[in-house]
């Protein structure tokens, strides 16, 4: 299975004073590509939430190393790089599509809960969606690889 990485276009709203992309956009766009990540897994987010199960945020990181300014489009590689059953860990890599210049890369980490706010195991949960994430965790997923 082979992965198609989310574009952005950094947008006017999202730059700051100085025509920058602000900092905070960067952890919208990390959940922008995780929705689309899932859903060409296969396991978007409302088949999950249908199903009884959500995947809430615990933790974000986000280490900016280059700028991204307006109308800039950008490449961002999304990797399950822990995956538990009951946790996960996704890993993102924001890449400037015209020179492949890295301009940041973090982290989320999630739980798995109920429609009761408990957290669950989705082994037992959605067993199905249990063996995706498992066969997609610690694999390079795209074709052509992020910048390093």
């Amino acid at each position: 299975m082979s992965f198609i990485p989310h574009r952005h276009m950094v947008q006017y709203y999202e730059t700051d004073q100085m025509g920058i992309a602000h900092h905070s956009n960067y952890i919208r766009w990390f959940e922008e590509a995780r929705v689309a990540f899932m859903d060409q897994m296969g396991f978007g987010y409302d088949k999950m939430e249908k199903s009884g199960v959500s995947s809430p945020v615990i933790e974000a990181k986000c280490a900016y190393r280059s700028s991204a300014r307006f109308h800039d489009e950008v490449l961002i590689f999304v990797r399950i790089d822990q995956f538990t059953g009951t946790r996960m860990t996704v890993s993102y890599q924001v890449i400037d599509a015209r020179d492949y210049t890295l301009r940041a890369e973090g982290e989320t980490r999630h739980c798995f809960l109920n429609r009761q706010g408990r957290p669950v195991s989705l082994k037992k949960e959605n067993p199905e969606a249990f063996r995706l994430f498992l066969s997609l965790a610690e694999k390079d997923l795209y074709d052509s690889p992020p910048a390093e």
